[in-house]
């Protein structure tokens, strides 16, 4: 696991106050909204914010491909690496 996805996941436990759940508990892979970690849209926006805040980054709430983004701990870690490298 790389230490950008350790730090997403620990992220989303601490912007989102997930109290019962640990990094281990989250899987790269693992849909993040709905069926999987279960979380809703007032959790994406909380989560956005963090993550702009964390790593410096814009967020385009609008684009079509945000979503893709915040599908998993894996695709977000892509896109936050991406934003840096731009």
């Amino acid at each position: 696991m790389s230490d950008l996805n350790t730090q997403i996941k620990q992220l989303i436990i601490d912007a989102l106050g997930l109290e019962d759940i640990s990094v281990s508990d989250i899987d790269d892979q693992q849909t993040l909204f709905g069926e999987g970690l279960g979380l809703d849209s007032v959790d994406a926006l909380e989560l956005g914010l963090a993550i702009q805040k964390t790593y410096g980054i814009k967020i385009d709430a609008d684009a079509k491909d945000t979503r893709n983004h915040f599908s998993n701990v894996a695709s977000l870690a892509a896109f936050v690496t991406a934003k840096q490298a731009a």
